[in-house]
Parts: structure tokens; sequence; C-alpha cells
């Protein structure tokens, strides 16, 4: 026990906060997360306002407006690459595949 009095136990994630939370499509979810954050990250480090962002790339400021607040709902994997080509960046994918473990298992739909 700590001296405060809280017991917590200390949990190692699989990297993946969609997986570790029993999302369906965490895969996706992940892909499309590190996505928005690259595209975050440059329109900070460019200091683009949506607005300048949508001038740059033709992009609606409304989606750059979504990514920022993470509203992804509306995006594709690709789509969202697109954007990244857009802002002038070549996207590299490496693809692991492992088997899934009996815990991981997704219901089928019926």
């Amino acid at each position: 026990m700590s001296k405060t009095g809280d017991d917590f136990e200390l949990v190692h994630g699989s990297g993946n906060v969609f997986r570790d939370f029993g999302r369906a499509d965490a895969d996706v979810q992940q892909t499309k997360a590190l996505l928005a954050a690259r595209i975050i990250g440059i329109l900070d480090d460019e200091r683009l306002s949506t607005r300048k962002a949508e001038a740059r790339t033709g992009v609606n400021h409304a989606d750059f407006t979504r990514i920022r607040n993470v509203q992804l709902d509306r995006f594709t994997i690709d789509r969202l690459m697109i954007v990244l080509n857009k802002l002038g960046r070549r996207v590299d994918v490496r693809i692991d595949v492992h088997p899934r473990a009996a815990a991981e298992e997704i219901p089928a739909h019926r």
C-alpha cells in the first residue's frame, strides 16, 4: 500500500488502446488515430490553421477540424493517407500479421 492508501495494479497494455478496451475494429481505429496524429503534428509544426490547410491542400477546413478533434468516424485509412500526401508527405506502410489470442476473438455477425 502506498502512503496515500491508494492501491492500484499496473497493467501493461498491448500498444493498441482500442484492442485493450475490446474494440472489434481495434486495428483500424489505431491506424486512423496514428495517421490523424501525424496530420495534427504537421498542422502544428507548420502553424497551419484549418483554413490555411484547406487553401494549401484543397481538403475542406471542416475535415481538418474533425481530425484535430479526433472525430475520425467519417474518415477511412486511405482518405487520411491522401490528406498526408496533400500535405507533402509520403506514407510508408509496414504490416505485421499475428494470430489472435483466444481473448481477442471477434464474434461473428448474425
